[in-house]
Order: structure tokens, then sequence, then C-alpha cells
């Protein structure tokens, strides 16, 4: 199945595509199904959290 999908990503590019292209397009793929499959699991965060982590980031 997965072999089908990267076939079809593949084929959805254009025909110039270079291999860093293809690359890219691979990576932000496997990025996008890691984030929906921790969202299934629970693995996010609330904003508070998120603003909460982001003032102590920027009071170091």
């Amino acid at each position: 199945m997965l072999k089908d999908d990267v076939k079809q990503m593949i084929d959805q590019l254009p025909e110039d595509c270079s291999i860093e292209d293809i690359q890219y397009t691979l990576y932000v793929r496997s990025k996008i199904q890691k984030g929906l499959k921790d969202i299934e699991e629970g693995n996010v965060l609330s904003t508070d959290e998120v603003k909460a982590r982001m003032d102590k980031w920027f009071k170091k």
C-alpha cells in the first residue's frame, strides 16, 4: 500500500522534478503522517501549554 501511495505521489509531480523535489515531497508527507498519528494518539499540547513553553524559551 505504501509503495502504491509513493508511486501515485511521484506521478503527480511535474515531469521535470528533481530527486531533491521527490525527497522533499516524501519528507513533508512523512511529517504530516506523523503529525496526524500524534493527534490520533492524543500526543498534542494545548494552546496554553505552548504559550507557557514559549514564555520559558524567551526568558532565557
